[in-house]
């Protein structure tokens, strides 16, 4: 039981540790695409691993079933909610689209 403890344990304060990361590149990074960047991949694998730390410490499978069932939801809406805001911000004109170095939706239209 100390085990588990343990393992959930370091599972949850890595999550916490990527969250805090994730709002550190939200309020620093400079344009659109890279904050997108940062409130998706890490964000993302941060609940993964408190959702993971917290149904380990579920003594009931359908808890932990409801936690998986919450990080399945976010790998599956987090990727088309930063292409929408991306699309947006392109077709805003927003967000340093001079850096960008391939532009695949200029020749598109």
């Amino acid at each position: 039981m100390i085990v588990l403890d343990v393992l959930s344990s370091l599972l949850m304060l890595s999550g916490v540790a990527l969250a805090v990361l994730a709002g550190l590149g939200l309020v620093r990074f400079p344009d659109v695409f890279s904050r997108m960047h940062a409130a998706t991949k890490p964000a993302t694998l941060g609940l993964l691993l408190v959702t993971v730390g917290a149904a380990l410490r579920q003594d009931d499978g359908g808890n932990a079933t409801k936690l998986l069932l919450v990080a399945a939801f976010q790998f599956l809406t987090a990727p088309v909610a930063a292409h929408m805001i991306g699309r947006a911000a392109y077709r805003s004109g927003t967000g340093g689209l001079e850096e960008l170095v391939v532009d695949e939706l200029k020749d598109a239209g």
